[in-house]
């Protein structure tokens, strides 16, 4: 999953990308609006975490042109103003969720999941594929009921493939989800990671595939 974050604030900035970073996610910031417009440009995103009071153009004209040009990524506000108007504004303005600043960073982690599941389609916090069990809460995985190992990153494609079973990913769809902007990686880390994953679930109930010349998928066994 990508996820662009928009903060002119430094710490404030470093400490979120710090944490959706931690939870597996590739993460991409920009520090203006402007910024943010030309991301939004050549990059699809799974989620916008998108500050209200910006340099320049702020984050309601941000969401305005986001919404104009068709862009339907989830949006989660961020605002320092929690007067009743200014939340209704938000939401008006095509945001799909708010926080309010200050917040808890375990605040902000289940609005994230909840805007990603939602957006995926899904209402619960676990994926199932045959006997492997995904929880995007505690960012684990267990095979029958045994956990697996699994580095953050190898949960994130987990998670990306498990969200879509059957669907084919191709090695340029996978890298632009794992991998944010700043990132120096190759389509074969894509192999080493689906490699490293395939081993580390054995045995299990589910499969990724490959096809060849086309991508991976996620399919349980018989499927």
């Amino acid at each position: 999953m990508r996820i662009l974050v928009v903060e002119d604030t430094q710490d404030v900035g470093e400490a979120i990308v710090a944490c959706l970073e931690r939870l597996g996610y590739a993460v991409d910031w920009q520090k203006t609006g402007t910024g943010a417009e030309d991301a939004l440009k050549v990059q699809r995103y799974d989620l916008v975490v998108l500050d209200v009071m910006l340099p320049g153009k702020n984050g309601f004209a941000v969401l305005d042109s986001m919404r104009a040009e068709k862009i339907a990524s989830p949006v989660l506000v961020l605002t320092a103003r929690s007067q009743v108007d200014d939340r209704v504004s938000a939401l008006d303005h095509g945001a799909d969720d708010y926080l309010v600043k200050p917040f808890d960073f375990r605040e902000l982690e289940a609005r994230v999941r909840a805007l990603l599941r939602r957006s995926g389609g899904t209402t619960t916090a676990q994926l199932q594929l045959g006997d492997v069990i995904l929880d995007q809460v505690s960012r684990s995985a267990t095979v029958a009921g045994r956990r697996a190992e699994l580095t953050r990153r190898e949960i994130a494609l987990l998670e990306i493939l498990m969200s879509r079973p059957q669907k084919v990913f191709n090695k340029a769809e996978l890298l632009e989800q794992l991998f944010s902007f700043g990132e120096d990686a190759g389509q074969n880390a894509i192999e080493l990671y689906v490699a490293r994953l395939r081993r580390k679930l054995q045995p299990a109930q589910m499969e990724i595939r490959t096809l060849r010349g086309i991508g991976y998928q996620a399919v349980a066994h018989g499927g």
